[in-house]
Order: structure tokens, then sequence, then C-alpha cells
């Protein structure tokens, strides 16, 4: 019995996982940073529109839809998405930074879009004395969490370092947990 059950739940969690797979390749992803400073935002949400666009996915950063220095929150209103909408961008993927140097999970909070883009970062990509910073990765899609995923960057030592750590192992991460069909 105990077997049959197993079996289910990881029939239906293959399922879905490709269920997701199928809807983010179908659109085009908008890439928010969580950042105070202009320029960690602008280097994260370009390295990642440059992995997934090099994945076959089609994507954009934020930045080329808000004007500099305006709050992302904004992303949420109705007239927003729905110029977003007829450019086919129907998926939001929100970074930020979790923590450092300590071993996260992703979060089982439920959240909207809203809630989310209303969040602000006291975080930074890069702090002086540590080792390690943890990434999350939020997908939104029909303002809810479809996926969530955390990236631990190690052995870092400034801000370039953490960046091209991310070049590195977000690709074999995408390929092994995020696109897997």
């Amino acid at each position: 019995m105990k077997n049959y059950f197993f079996l289910s739940v990881f029939i239906v969690t293959a399922v879905s996982q490709f269920g997701y797979a199928q809807s983010i390749k179908d659109s085009k992803t908008l890439i928010i940073g969580q950042f105070d400073r202009p320029d960690e935002r602008y280097a994260i949400e370009v390295a990642l529109t440059e992995l997934l666009s090099s994945n076959g996915l089609e994507s954009m950063p934020s930045l080329n839809v808000l004007k500099q220095g305006s709050d992302p929150s904004v992303l949420a209103n109705d007239s927003i998405q729905s110029m977003l909408l007829k450019n086919n961008i129907s998926t939001y993927l929100i970074v930020n930074v979790r923590g450092y140097d300590r071993r996260f999970k992703p979060s089982k909070t439920e959240v909207s879009l809203r809630e989310m883009l209303s969040r602000t970062s006291i975080y930074h990509i890069y702090r002086e004395e540590v080792t390690s910073v943890s990434f999350e990765f939020t997908f939104f899609q029909k303002n809810k969490v479809v996926f969530r995923d955390i990236l631990r960057c190690r052995n870092i030592s400034d801000r370039d370092s953490v960046i091209k750590r991310i070049r590195k192992k977000l690709p074999k991460r995408m390929a092994r947990k995020w696109f897997k069909s």
C-alpha cells in the first residue's frame, strides 16, 4: 500500500513539473531583480536574460519595462500586466538574495505577485566577509507561485565573482530542476 502511495505522489509531481516546464516554454519571462542598488539589479537581470535565452526561452529584463529607479511593484498593476500579456509575457521570475553563509530551502508560503513585488530586499549580492550567498528564484504565472528554487554560490570574493558563479552554476541547475521535461 505504501508503494502505491509513493508511486502516485511521484507521478503527480512529475506531471505537474512537466506542465510547468511546457507553460514556461510557451511564453516570455519577465525577470525582476529585487535589489536596492540599480547596478545589482541590472547585473542579475541581464545575466539571467542571457542564460534563459541561451536555453531557448524568451526572456526580458524588467529594466526594459520600468523606468530607472521606479518601484517594481507597479508591475502588479492590471494595465501593465495586460500590456505585458499582449507581448506574450505571462511568466514573472523574481530573484532576490535569501541570505549568506547558510543552507536555505525554498519558501513554502503562498504569496501573490503584488505582495512579492512590494517587498524590499535588505541584502546585497555581495557582502564583505561572507563566503557564500544564496539566491531565491520565484516563478509566477497568473499571479500565483508556480515554482521556487534556491541557488547557492560558494567561494565568492566580490560582486563579479558572484555573477560568474551564477553564469556557471545556473545552466546546470536549470536543466536539472527548472525545465526538465
